[in-house]
């Protein structure tokens, strides 16, 4: 007896593109024009600045080698501010002179590397943003998804603030601010935040003194980045960024031209890259991190299976290859190979 159920094929794992060729002839085109050599760094909608990222960009600067000048390019919505400051360190020991080409996001920790530059061109679309502190920490309250959410300083100084000016308007006693804030944010936490925005201030003091040469000039700015703004993602734009001290000047229109050329090859990199196999198991391919200059490329690109824990109303990852790729040309060929960071 013939039988008619067919047995279902098992879905093709999706795969995003690596455009090398691409952005090479892109990376070399704007080396040519500004004169100098040009280092990338690109994070997509689920990358940040992290730790690993420093041996990535060591391994692109071993094969540049030492420059008078180095053009980097960032794109980038923040991430660690303590790595920031590695990154420009070690930037800063094959250059003399640093300049960051921003031709749109240049948030957060990516505004602190841009700190550490002599210089900032910056596009029609570019933006920088303020730079307070908020931390996700081990204590922190949870979300409707049982995530730990991020709190900032600023966030707390304003309850406390609002509180006293609502209790002022009463008869009665005012009630202790912060023990009903305890009951909702930890008070480690709170301690936790505080000492944050110290860091935040000192590490953008650290990054403007590699070429700010006035300690007072160099305080104002970081105070500024750190207090001045309302909202963390505030776009400080061209003339505000002018107007608190940056050396930040406008950005030549033809080499944005090619920079958002060279985005949009990177974006095509690192587009979404998630495979649904049904309600509560599904496999991420997306590369969320990339360092590229002249013949080398290196990226990070997630490689793991999601499980939907319905218990804890979060998905947890399973099967994790995720791991740092380099692609480099030697003589005519072009030698792919994963990239071990521990």
């Amino acid at each position: 007896m013939q039988n008619d159920e067919t047995p279902t094929a098992p879905k093709k794992v999706k795969q995003p593109p690596v455009l090398f060729t691409k952005t090479q002839a892109l990376i070399d085109k704007l080396s040519s024009r500004l004169g100098g050599p040009v280092v990338a760094y690109w994070n997509g909608p689920r990358g940040s600045v992290c730790q690993s990222d420093v041996v990535a960009l060591y391994h692109v600067l071993e094969r540049l080698g030492q420059h008078e000048t180095i053009y980097l390019f960032l794109k980038s919505s923040g991430g660690s501010g303590q790595v920031s400051l590695r990154l420009v360190n070690l930037l800063r020991q094959h250059c003399e002179r640093l300049v960051a080409l921003v031709p749109l996001e240049c948030a957060s920790a990516a505004t602190m590397v841009a700190l550490g530059a002599d210089g900032i061109q910056m596009g029609p679309t570019a933006y920088l943003t303020a730079v307070d502190t908020s931390l996700n920490h081990a204590l922190s309250p949870v979300d409707r998804d049982n995530d730990r959410v991020s709190v900032s300083l600023n966030e707390l100084q304003r309850v406390i603030r609002l509180w006293r000016e609502q209790q002022g308007h009463g008869n009665a006693e005012p009630e202790n601010a912060y023990k009903s804030l305890f009951q909702y944010v930890h008070p480690l936490v709170i301690g936790a935040v505080d000492r944050a925005e110290s860091l935040s201030i000192m590490l953008c003091h650290e990054l403007l003194a590699y070429h700010v040469a006035d300690d007072a000039k160099a305080a104002a700015i970081s105070t500024a980045l750190n207090g001045k703004y309302p909202s963390h993602s505030y776009p400080i734009l061209l003339d505000e960024a002018v107007k608190i001290g940056l050396c930040a000047e406008r950005m030549p229109a033809d080499v944005n031209g090619l920079l958002l050329q060279l985005n949009a090859c990177y974006s095509e990199m690192g587009q979404k890259a998630t495979t649904d196999f049904d309600e509560v198991h599904a496999h991420s391919n997306e590369i969320v991190n990339i360092w590229e200059s002249a013949q080398v490329q290196v990226y990070y690109q997630e490689d793991k299976d999601w499980f939907y824990r319905t218990e804890e109303r979060r998905w947890i990852t399973m099967n994790d290859h995720s791991g740092w790729r380099r692609i480099e040309r030697v003589g005519q060929r072009i030698k792919r190979e994963p990239l071990h960071v521990a």
